[in-house]
């Protein structure tokens, strides 16, 4: 049903887009790859399916161990991204303003209640930390989330597609005996779906773009939902591990180069650079849902200490490529 649902919404909202001329120009900002104008606000179709549904089960939903306020400032902050994305879209914000709404989301899931008791060692055990340490780590996180998945908007299908894998992982992940999270599991295939119904369009060549909205919202979805399933935020990792490292990369980058990391949009995101040896957009964004699966599946039965080392490999696999890339002509990676 959300599958459907998303890709209805998708059709209309593609329909306002282009009546408001709320459309991506080719050629106007330096990442821009497509040939000719796209309709944004495709976020805000994901958004309006996944929460309907979820609305419509709520009963299953609140059945779990979470509270309604959880629930509540889920919605909230990604009502504030769905504001901010459209203003984007529409007027184009300063860096400066963009970073209020996804600020805002933040603070939202904070002040609903959700919060992080304690970290698993990778030793054995648990780390206990308090309110103010719970608060900066889930703001930190979220954000960081959230402008993985805007840097990663760059290729047609490429966050839809990966925030779809890392719902059907965290679904599986919830849903077996050991880690059992019914209410949980059923929003992330929820996500899932709606992303599904929204790539049925935005797979290339692209029909509409996610927007500003739609780019953060899938990050904010996906780290929310690692967070309040139990502090999984190592299956989120897995899943979104070069994404993530990408993003890292990007700000050294950047300010080894005396640039704003979050003002300048260029082409040297990992995903450009493949795109550019010729690979083409769709291998490119097949080879980021190969790494996707595998390592978010991997996560499934692995301990800590596993995840751990997978995430290592990650690591390697990242820097492997860069100096890869670097060698065959791409030096200002």
């Amino acid at each position: 049903m959300t599958l459907v649902l998303s890709a209805v919404f998708t059709l209309v909202i593609k329909k306002i887009a282009l009546k408001f001329r709320i459309v991506d120009q080719p050629g106007k900002k330096a990442r821009r790859i497509h040939k000719k104008p796209i309709p944004l606000l495709g976020g805000g179709a994901i958004f309006l399916a996944f929460f309907l549904v979820l609305f419509l089960v709520h009963d299953k939903i609140l059945a779990g161990n979470l509270e309604p306020g959880h629930w509540l400032g889920f919605f909230v902050g990604g009502c504030f991204l769905m504001l901010g994305g459209f203003l984007d879209d529409k007027y184009e914000l300063k860096p400066s303003q963009q970073i209020v709404w996804p600020a805002l989301a933040g603070l939202a899931i904070i002040l609903g209640g959700v919060s992080i008791q304690k970290i698993t060692s990778p030793l054995g055990g648990f780390f206990y930390i308090g309110a103010s340490v719970s608060s900066l780590i889930i703001f930190i996180w979220l954000m960081a989330m959230m402008y993985t998945t805007k840097l990663l908007d760059g290729l047609d299908g490429l966050v839809s597609g990966v925030t779809a894998i890392g719902g059907l992982v965290i679904f599986l992940f919830t849903i077996s005996t050991r880690y059992y999270q019914p209410d949980i599991g059923l929003a992330a295939l929820v996500l899932a779906g709606a992303c599904l119904g929204f790539l049925t369009f935005n797979w290339h060549p692209a029909k509409i773009f996610l927007g500003e909205g739609g780019s953060l919202f899938l990050g904010y979805g996906l780290g929310v939902l690692a967070i309040i399933s139990g502090g999984k935020i190592a299956i989120a990792l897995l899943v979104m591990g070069i994404p993530l490292l990408d993003l890292f990369w990007t700000i050294i980058r950047r300010l080894g180069s005396g640039k704003n990391p979050f003002k300048i949009a260029d082409k040297l995101h990992l995903h450009h650079r493949l795109l550019s040896l010729g690979l083409g957009q769709r291998k490119t964004v097949l080879i980021y849902y190969a790494l996707a699966l595998a390592f978010g599946l991997s996560g499934l039965f692995l301990e800590s200490l596993g995840k751990l080392l997978a995430l290592g490999i990650l690591f390697i696999i990242m820097l492997f490529t860069v100096v890869i890339l670097r060698r065959y002509g791409q030096k200002d990676i």
